[in-house]
């Protein structure tokens, strides 16, 4: 049966029916029909690639959406992890702008939704839809503590037709944590530095304790951030009043940054899908 699907494939291509009809026919064919996979060089991420890569083979293809933000050592991660793969990731990025700060300076910041996010990320998502329409389904790493995110995310984007490995087989990012180091793969630097995600330095999405903890590891970026800040007349923090908290006034002992926890930045931002 294959042997005739192939042959008929190579009859029909020169022909006028295949320019009239491709698209039919590689549907037929399941021809560049694809499983699109999201590595964001966190912990989840990396494993449910994995997973896609065991369960869909060459099918799965894998992307990465680089910010000009994120801690050097991603670079290494990314690396270990197509050694791990055995494939190799391939590297979106926005060309309009730098970095995350430089998003926030063009297009400022809203509590419901980070414009970074949308730019450098959601955008990319977007482009890389449209060039292959008809992809069979994409991989997020939303681990088993996410499983009523995943499914308002679901409910919002039916049409990224979502598939959630890390939630089917029930597992928790320690976990992911854990199979990363059973393959030899050591873990991200922030991490290492004791942030529960591996965001770009100086996320928005952060708190009060984040922040703090940036201003001690990574000074320059937390300086970079309050002039963000001021040029743009918004603050990324809010008080316990509600008010906006600028990170020029923000006391240095506030905030107890090893219980605060902050989502993994994806490809949409997560801040639609709390509550």
């Amino acid at each position: 049966m294959c042997d005739f699907l192939i042959k008929l494939f190579n009859f029909v291509k020169f022909s006028s029916i295949y320019y009239r009809n491709k698209f039919f026919i590689r549907l037929i064919l399941k021809i560049n029909i694809m499983i699109i996979c999201w590595f964001s060089c966190g912990a989840t991420s990396a494993v449910a690639c994995h997973l896609a890569l065991k369960e869909y083979g060459d099918k799965a293809q894998i992307y990465y959406c680089e910010t000009g933000g994120e801690h050097e050592d991603n670079k290494r991660f990314l690396s270990d992890c197509e050694k791990w793969y055995g494939k190799k990731i391939n590297i979106l990025r926005n060309p309009k702008y730098k970095d995350h700060f430089d998003v926030l300076e063009k297009r400022g910041y809203s509590h419901f939704g980070a414009s970074c996010t949308l730019e450098l990320k959601k955008k990319m998502r977007y482009k890389l839809e449209d060039e292959h329409p008809d992809f069979e389904g994409q991989i997020f790493g939303f681990d088993i503590s996410e499983t009523k995110r995943a499914q308002r995310f679901k409910e919002q984007y039916p049409n990224s037709k979502p598939i959630f490995p890390l939630i089917e087989k029930s597992l928790s990012k320690s976990e992911c944590l854990g199979i990363l180091q059973k393959a030899g793969i050591e873990i991200p630097k922030m991490y290492k530095l004791g942030y529960n995600n591996n965001n770009c330095i100086g996320c928005v999405k952060g708190g009060i304790g984040y922040f703090n903890k940036i201003r001690k590891d990574f000074p320059e970026h937390f300086k970079k951030m309050s002039e963000v800040e001021e040029k743009r007349n918004f603050a990324c923090l809010k008080d316990h009043n509600g008010k906006q908290l600028f990170l020029k006034d923000l006391d240095p002992n506030r905030g107890k940054d090893v219980v605060e926890i902050m989502p993994e930045c994806g490809l949409f931002c997560e801040l639609e899908f709390f509550g």
